[in-house]
């Protein structure tokens, strides 16, 4: 799959006194992305947990162009950056609804055994379903 998207409204309560969302936020609204991309392949965070993988992140860069305010209607567009290995990485673009882009982000995630906590490489059927 190429690319995901997923919109919702900036509540007041993700924003500062300003009425701009406050900065920690936008983590939240990029793995809101990955679950959806994730989620339209057939696949949920919660079934890889429970087949024993977690994914954390483990790098994380966001570049900030022009802010998200209270009540926005945002954009969260997320994209797979290359084949899965031991890491996933994906690049993000969020824009509001005047189709301004607000943040370009990339991600980097590992995949990790929860029993062991050890590196793993990408599950089978990840792998499988990207491949068609």
């Amino acid at each position: 799959m190429e690319f995901n998207r997923i919109s919702f409204r900036i509540r007041y309560a993700e924003t500062d006194q300003m009425g701009v969302v406050y900065h920690g936020n936008y983590a939240q609204y990029l793995e809101m992305g990955r679950v959806e991309w994730l989620r339209d392949l057939g696949i949920s965070y919660k079934s890889m947990e429970d087949n024993g993988i977690m994914l954390p992140v483990i790098s994380l860069r966001l570049d900030f162009k022009k802010p998200a305010v209270y009540d926005d209607l945002i954009t969260v567009v997320t994209r797979l950056r290359k084949p899965p290995t031991v890491r996933i990485e994906f690049d993000y673009e969020i824009y509001n609804e005047n189709k301004e882009l607000l943040v370009e982000a990339n991600s980097v995630l590992a995949f990790i055994d929860m029993k062991t906590k050890r590196p793993v490489r990408c599950p089978d059927y990840l792998s499988e379903k990207l491949s068609k």
